[in-house]
């Protein structure tokens, strides 16, 4: 029997967020990983680690990183004021995320990134993926100008040498397996390691395990068959745990339970997260491509926004189509403005110098489905609409369904290349419903349950049907600051 203040279970960004702020709030802090040291770090680790918070200009971008005085003169910034960041977010959740839960990411954004430099986390500016040279002057566009140097694994880094440095504990591989609760309040975890049965005391327990995106029989139940087939882009520990031990002892389950964020993925990438591949799974430049399914034919509006509005939906109607499978399909040029993961070695890649070549090399697709679907496209594009990537050009198609609404550029210029994709499943977006103040989770009363809190993607409420990119792990540090101040303080104030 181990005795602490606080016990955070899960060790990703929300995890070291809530450790840290608990810390800093005089707690007596372990964290509980069930990974080993090697693989911990949950989702984060895969995170491509950019960043959604509210910024007015050039002047908030500087609170975090270092901006010369001619870089700021000669760059459009874009900004993600309060007001845009709440447009974002009601409009891809279709207006029923939480009003309280999104007041809150929204409005502590800012501070918390902040918060982050403070505890070491290094920012970069955003060139790879949010940005384009246009008119010979640098635009930032789609409110992501910023990222964590060194990605999703970065953040973990700079958070895991922040909570080294304060002397924080973390046992490896004990996978948490139930709440010490005595009908009244959470007083600890017990816990599984090496076979044995442990358990640790506390006043507080904070659980920031993740969701149940690993779980392919939680994913069948809940997000329905054929969901256990779905590639996992993350971490092959985050199995529901800490919301199945919520709920057995009375957590109110909330949110979109059926949902998750899935991307378009390579077709033939690992079962689960491969933190030896980096970014080479991710195909995320559709935007400037069509995407084609077995018949040959299109089902998605590939230019209806920057891709950090569709991607985490876009993904799920891949899925839809037969045999779960889609190619994205460019010609030469667009070639220059793929992302580097397109020509890596992971890819599964064709090329051809006719759209009579490649339909035939589309495996599992109809050709003759394709090439009339292409010959519609063609014919249907606003030739006389300029394409611009930085922006929402209007170069569009008429008289076609789907129609393709920005960057409808003719498929018209050999070589043609074409990309094999599936769908990679993120995370889920069902969780607890919680005290939006304090994190500390509600029963099926509505009451909260004393000593239980919670953080991360096991907050239910604020994502539904879809995702702004970059606001899951603010999001996290958002939740996470909250759960471990408030857990801290009603933990110390019994010693």
């Amino acid at each position: 029997m181990q005795q602490f203040d606080v016990i955070v279970v899960g060790k990703g960004n929300a995890a070291l967020s809530a450790a840290l702020e608990a810390h800093h709030n005089g707690a007596r802090v372990l964290m509980l990983e069930a990974a080993a040291e090697e693989e911990s770090g949950g989702n984060s680790r895969f995170a491509g680690g950019m960043m959604r918070f509210t910024y007015d200009g050039v002047e908030d971008l500087r609170t975090l990183l270092e901006i010369t005085d001619e870089e700021a003169r000669n760059t459009d910034w874009d900004t993600n004021t309060v007001d845009e960041f709440y447009d974002d977010l009601y409009k891809v959740t279709n207006y029923r995320t939480d009003p309280k839960l999104s007041e809150l990411l929204i409005t502590r954004s800012l501070e918390s990134m902040q918060w982050l430099r403070k505890q070491g986390v290094r920012f970069v500016l955003n060139y790879r993926a949010a940005s384009a040279v246009v008119d010979g002057r640098r635009r930032f566009f789609g409110g992501m100008a910023v990222e964590v140097s060194g990605g999703g694994p970065g953040l973990v880094q700079f958070l895991d040498q922040a909570s080294v440095k304060a002397g924080i504990a973390v046992h490896y591989k004990t996978r948490a397996v139930s709440l010490i609760y005595d009908g009244e309040k959470v007083s600890g975890i017990n816990a599984k390691r090496d076979g044995k049965m442990l358990q640790y005391h506390a006043p507080a327990v904070i659980l920031a395990c993740g969701g149940f995106e690993a779980n392919p029989e939680w994913r069948t139940k809940y997000l329905g068959p054929g969901w256990e087939l779905a590639k996992v882009r993350g971490t092959r520990f985050n199995m529901g745990e800490g919301l199945k031990m919520a709920m057995d002892i009375g957590a109110c389950p909330y949110g979109n339970w059926s949902g998750r964020h899935t991307t378009s993925w390579e077709r033939h990438a690992p079962e689960f997260g491969d933190l030896s591949l980096d970014h080479a799974c991710h195909r995320h430049c559709y935007p400037l491509s069509l995407m084609i399914n077995a018949d040959g034919k299109r089902f998605v509006d590939e230019g209806a926004d920057f891709y950090g509005y569709t991607y985490a939906k876009y993904g799920e109607q891949v899925f839809k189509q037969p045999e779960q499978f889609a190619w994205q399909v460019f010609d030469a040029k667009t070639h220059d403005m793929l992302r580097p993961e397109y020509l890596g070695k992971v890819a599964t890649r064709v090329s051809a110098n006719t759209l009579e070549e490649l339909a035939e090399k589309l495996e599992g697709v109809n050709p003759a489905g394709f090439l009339k679907t292409v010959h519609e496209y063609n014919a249907a594009v606003k030739r006389e609409v300029p394409f611009n990537p930085g922006i929402k050009d209007g170069k569009c198609t008429v008289g076609i369904e789907p129609p393709k609404s920005n960057w409808a550029n003719l498929l018209d210029t050999a070589p043609f290349e074409a990309w094999h994709i599936t769908a990679g499943i993120t995370f889920t977006f069902g969780g607890l419903r919680i005290d939006p103040d304090t994190a500390q989770v509600l029963d099926v009363n509505m009451k909260a349950i004393p000593g239980l809190y919670t953080a991360g993607e096991m907050v239910g409420g604020v994502f539904y049907f879809n995702y702004p990119l970059g606001s899951g792990l603010v999001s996290g540090t958002v939740f996470g600051r909250i759960a471990g101040t408030a857990a801290a303080k009603a933990a110390c104030a019994g010693r």
